[in-house]
């Protein structure tokens, strides 16, 4: 990677910092589409949609993480990802993931159900049939 410019980034859950460093590049999915960013990026403020979180360090070396929903900020050469959830993919665990998605299934399909536990079971659904496919490879 010589000569590519490196920018910091902060990866932050309700229980901590996940990452935080210099990286080449970061990848994810926002509310509106897949995202890039690189050194010197123009400021961005953006939702953030379940998938998977790139954090490219160099050529060989690259974190990987299934974020859930959260918010990106780009400004001043730095990123802050704030997530509800971050899981570094290799710790993603199929069979549990499995459980949970019967789980919010049964919740959402569950006719006594208030509007707000309703959404919560949507929201839930998403992420966990996002990290399903992160799991899975796909």
């Amino acid at each position: 990677m010589a000569g590519q410019s490196t920018f910091s980034v902060d990866v932050l859950t309700p229980e901590g910092e996940v990452f935080g460093g210099e990286v080449v590049q970061l990848s994810t999915r926002t509310v509106d589409g897949e995202l890039g960013v690189l050194a010197n990026h123009v400021p961005v403020l953006a939702g953030l949609k379940p998938n998977r979180l790139r954090l490219r360090i160099s050529d060989s070396e690259v974190h990987e993480f299934a974020q859930s929903h959260g918010v990106l900020q780009v400004f001043a050469n730095h990123a802050q990802v704030l997530l509800e959830e971050a899981i570094p993919v290799d710790q993603l665990d199929l069979a549990s993931l499995k459980e949970d998605l019967a789980d919010a299934k049964q919740r959402s399909e569950d006719p006594e159900a208030g509007e707000a536990a309703l959404g919560v079971a949507e929201r839930d659904l998403e992420r966990i049939t996002a990290f399903i496919a992160i799991a899975k490879g796909e």
